[in-house]
């Protein structure tokens, strides 16, 4: 097994974030709420983030990539509402199940890989 398939086998939740986050990035336009300012930049924007440190995570593990992803799952939570588009429900809700998944995956990650990797495995 090469080495990045091992990576991606351990760290499936990083793959996973990496995923959602790419999916946020196009969610806009798949969902129709392209046209809306700031719920789509929201998306935009977190949705690089995530999938950077996601990515630098699959690279080379530090835990804190892990908070930096389960900071902005709660960002995301929230944002709709310090935003004002709670009422937009294609963003509303894509965020908020987005947010949820990434924060379970990353704290997930942040509880679990570290003694795996540090023990050479």
């Amino acid at each position: 097994m090469t080495d990045m398939a091992k990576k991606l086998n351990e760290q499936w939740q990083d793959a996973a974030n990496l995923l959602l986050g790419l999916w946020l990035l196009v969610s806009p336009w798949v969902l129709g709420y392209a046209g809306e300012a700031t719920p789509a930049w929201n998306a935009h924007t977190v949705g690089v983030i995530i999938a950077v440190a996601a990515a630098a995570a699959l690279v080379a593990f530090h835990k804190w990539e892990e908070w930096v992803n389960v900071a902005l799952a709660a960002w995301l939570a929230i944002s709709p509402y310090v935003l004002g588009y709670a009422s937009l429900q294609a963003a509303l809700w894509n965020q908020l199940i987005v947010g949820v998944l990434v924060a379970v995956l990353a704290i997930w990650a942040g509880v679990t890989l570290p003694g795996r990797l540090a023990n050479g495995r």
